[in-house]
């Protein structure tokens, strides 16, 4: 079977496709066939050597999120069978014909949903909905800020934030082509975060007051006006930092009453089980419904992952880079 590695930290074209043995699961594990796989910026960070986004050690087999059909189960897997179709986090190994992964992480997903669009669930789905949910505590009524609302997570969190009942919704982004997707998708207001005003665009939206509720995901200087963008009582949360800069944040900037809270996928999946089967139903639910609608950026074959990389380096995607082995 192919898959991608490389041996090295550097630009995109440090990845190479290679030849391996199809992997066997181990106890608790699942053989899958991929059929998509959802390319995350935190591996793009793990190429350049920047351990933001996890582990950056090599050689190294980016991660993703992989939808495919079961074809074999290891030793106590009881909750999928052969044949099945799942989508699941794949911490390694990911760019690849056949993967394996935790069947306790698997998400069944029906025989008429698109496996591109099936690898936003596991970890942009569960990322926007469980940092508005259980971090952001999102009451209805509420005002959202979304910081790079057009990726991968961001896009699905202005889909969400308004199937949970958000009053208002304010998506940043930093093209007018970003700005009016995130607009087709339900954004309230869209502000371009490049403009030296762009945090008195935002305070202007609220009548001054901020959000109550800020996913940030950016770093630097935006993560620094976003705090001040937080409403008295309102909460920021913290995903990521898809710019690498990460800017201490005084504690007096606090003292209305704000919280910063830090959000980690993983830390869910491992301690709140139950959160995450009721997540997973609900966002089921919402995408069948058409309430959130997940969007494939551009489909690549296995064998273009360089371009994939590139793709999300520009941050030239609107949603999600799919690789199709």
């Amino acid at each position: 079977m192919r898959i991608v590695r490389h041996y090295e930290h550097g630009a995109p074209s440090v990845l190479r496709v290679e030849e391996a043995e199809k992997p066997q699961p181990g106890p608790g594990e699942v053989l899958i066939r991929s059929e998509a796989i959802g390319v995350t910026f935190a591996e793009v960070q793990r190429r350049q050597g920047i351990p933001i986004g996890g582990h950056a050690e090599l050689p190294g087999a980016p991660g993703g999120d992989v939808a495919g059909t079961v074809e074999a189960l290891g030793e106590g897997v009881t909750n999928l069978r052969v044949g099945e179709r799942i989508v699941v986090d794949v911490d390694r190994g990911a760019y690849a014909d056949h993967v394996v992964a935790d069947a306790a992480w698997a998400i069944s997903i029906p025989d008429t949903m698109d496996a591109a669009e099936a690898t936003l669930l596991p970890s942009p789905a569960q990322t926007a909905y469980h940092a508005l949910k259980e971090a952001g505590q999102l009451k209805p009524g509420e005002t959202v800020l979304i910081d790079a609302a057009s990726g991968g997570v961001g896009h699905l969190a202005v889909q969400i934030a308004k199937a949970m009942g958000a009053g208002k919704v304010i998506a940043t982004a930093s093209t007018r082509a970003k700005l009016d997707f995130v607009r087709d998708l339900g954004a309230d207001v869209t502000v371009n975060y490049t403009d030296a005003d762009w945090d008195e665009q935002v305070k202007a939206a609220t009548d001054g007051r901020g959000a109550d509720v800020v996913l940030e995901t950016v770093g630097g200087d935006i993560l620094t006006k976003s705090v001040a963008l937080t409403a008295q009582f309102g909460r920021l949360v913290f995903y990521g930092s898809a710019s690498g800069d990460i800017q201490p944040v005084n504690p007096l900037m606090l003292s209305r009453m704000k919280t910063i809270a830090g959000f980690a996928l993983y830390a869910m999946l491992y301690n709140k089980p139950e959160a995450i089967a009721a997540g997973r139903r609900d966002l089921l639910d919402m995408i069948g419904s058409g309430k959130v609608r997940p969007v494939v950026h551009e489909r690549l074959p296995l064998v273009d992952a360089v371009k994939a990389h590139e793709l999300m380096e520009a941050r030239a995607q609107l949603g999600k880079v799919v690789l199709v082995p």
